[in-house]
């Protein structure tokens, strides 16, 4: 959730996604010592749970349907799974739970979500589990039991308007916050800055993370994404000092128990996230201003954005570049349904430096533009259903109505009718595995190069072709192996303008073909991606 956004874009992050008065807090706990940073050349496959893989006709993803498919999201060269949450609640993406160590029953029990952890682990895959809990939705008992009993157990546990805890702070400053199918429910905001609710959160993320209590890990997860992560939540002035007060002592209980355990935040400010690296002891954070300019694909502003987003970066942490998440417009509909766009965009963002995170569908061109009319008159409602468009049903069949298929919002309005993905349109599983030249077989041919060359995951990075020609040269080295990425984002054919020094006495090989020998500096068309590197030791 980026609250700098107006309210109403805001609502499809929070509603989505995501604030509290300051009480004393205990002293704070040291940040986290130096831990091993997670594993290098991460591949993270971000799925809307409820979207992904219905197992059971109800036409609702499950754990079950996930598990069934952990196959290919492997196959795909994914190594990381980041869910969103599972916790129940009113809303259909489970952000706002009304419980925090549970299941939301339509996805599955807990001994679903252990049997998937375990077949995960056994296919070589981490798990990444969602975490938003600095907000409860109407129902949760903590709000439930203490309305108007300023004494009842859980009652320090949420932030209040007035003293006999009547009127629980809303999130937003709104009581009410409409749903999709026209219910609306209350949010309230919980109290940070309690220490007694900063250690049921440091106890429930040990929970999820080593289920055992034994140290082994054993069932737990492998890391944690930290929804809309601030140190004064919502600059409201409420909680503040949340870095030093309240993550750094999770986060240094989680590392001391699992000391590989990675943590991702996003950065509310959907910025480089330099303080969150910093000051928030955080590992990973996104990389939303590069983000911004691949949806461009503008050499100079791409140039700019990786320049900045390195300077920002610290040594030992790292940004994770995206072109697409549940908050925001798909990249097949930002770059107006070009494959040569696509795949333009795709073989930047995978190839850069940085961990690598591809939105379910994304492999796929799916489509889908969240509304920009949102509450104007004559526009769409304000409910969560604005991010709908964003989260349709993975394609797994050409036909939307087959088994499997999550398809939870069909018939409400306007988000069936308006649907971006249609039946047999050409933009699915089914269809793409047989035209050997499809989206998803390149971004196959993609991530099989990303893991196969160790410079691409833990190598260098360096900008060649600094000039104002259309095409953009990034060089990769890790020793004496090289890769160079080359993308004409012109119009017409180019050149790349390479220093002979750096490329001359190289037999480059291209990496993209058969492996034969390849020039660098031939010219390019429009669009065209070009990969040559060092060849592969024997």
């Amino acid at each position: 959730m980026n609250p700098a956004r107006p309210l109403l874009a805001a609502l499809a992050t929070a509603l989505l996604a995501l604030a509290a008065p300051s009480v004393p807090v205990a002293a704070a706990t040291p940040a986290p010592a130096a831990a091993p940073a997670p594993p290098a050349s991460q591949v993270f496959y971000q799925i809307f749970f409820r979207s992904f893989r219905d197992s059971n006709g109800d036409r609702i993803g499950d754990l079950r349907g996930l598990t069934a498919k952990l196959g290919y999201i492997r196959q795909l060269g994914a190594t990381t799974i980041l869910l969103t949450p599972l916790q129940p609640s009113p809303y259909y993406h489970n952000y706002f739970a009304t419980a925090f160590r549970a299941i939301d029953p339509a996805y599955g029990t807990l001994d679903d979500y252990f049997a998937f952890v375990r077949a995960a682990h056994a296919q070589g895959l981490k798990v990444y589990l969602d975490e938003e809990f600095q907000y409860v939705a109407e129902g949760n008992p903590w709000w439930r039991d203490s309305i108007c009993k300023p004494h009842a157990k859980y009652a320090g546990y949420l932030l209040w308007k007035d003293a006999k805890h009547c009127v629980a702070q809303p999130f937003l400053g709104r009581a009410k916050w409409a749903s999709y199918t026209g219910t609306s429910y209350g949010i309230a905001m919980v109290n940070l800055g309690n220490p007694a609710v900063r250690d049921y959160f440091r106890d429930l993320l040990l929970y999820w993370a080593d289920p055992h209590g034994d140290g082994s890990g054993r069932d737990g997860v492998d890391g944690f994404r930290i929804d809309h992560m601030m140190d004064d939540l919502d600059h409201e002035g409420l909680d503040t000092h949340l870095f030093a007060d309240f993550w750094a002592p999770i986060f240094h209980a989680l590392k001391a128990r699992r000391p590989g355990l990675g943590i991702l935040a996003e950065q509310a400010d959907w910025g480089y996230g330099t303080k969150w690296l910093t000051d928030g002891h955080v590992d990973m954070v996104f990389a939303f201003p590069l983000r911004g300019a691949l949806v461009s694909l503008d050499k100079q502003q791409i140039v700019n954005a990786i320049r900045a987003t390195d300077a920002a970066t610290p040594p030992g942490k790292r940004q994770v570049v995206f072109l697409e998440n549940h908050d925001i417009d798909r990249y097949m509909s930002e770059v107006h349904g070009d494959p040569a766009r696509a795949r333009a965009g795709a073989a930047i963002a995978l190839l850069l430096k940085g961990d690598a995170l591809i939105y379910y569908g994304q492999e796929l061109g799916m489509r889908g533009v969240q509304p920009k009319n949102v509450g104007k008159a004559g526009g769409i409602p304000l409910t969560d259903g604005v991010g709908i468009p964003s989260r349709e049903a993975f394609r797994w069949r050409a036909d939307l109505d087959a088994p499997g298929s999550a398809i939870w919002y069909k018939g409400s309005t306007p988000w069936w009718p308006d649907r971006y993905n249609r039946s047999h349109d050409g933009v699915s599983l089914q269809e793409e595995e047989a035209r050997p030249d499809s989206l998803y077989h390149w971004y196959r041919q993609l991530l099989a190069l990303r893991h196969a060359r160790p410079e691409l995951h833990e190598g260098t990075q360096r900008i060649l072709c600094d000039d104002h020609s259309a095409v953009l040269c990034i060089l990769r080295e890790d020793g004496a192996r090289r890769t160079l990425l080359l993308v004409n984002l012109g119009k017409t054919d180019a050149k790349p303008r390479l220093d002979p020094g750096l490329v001359a006495g190289i037999a480059w090989v291209d990496l993209l073909g058969d492996g034969a020998g390849a020039s660098p500096d031939a010219v390019l068309k429009p669009m065209q991606v070009r990969i040559v590197g060092t060849p592969a030791r024997p």
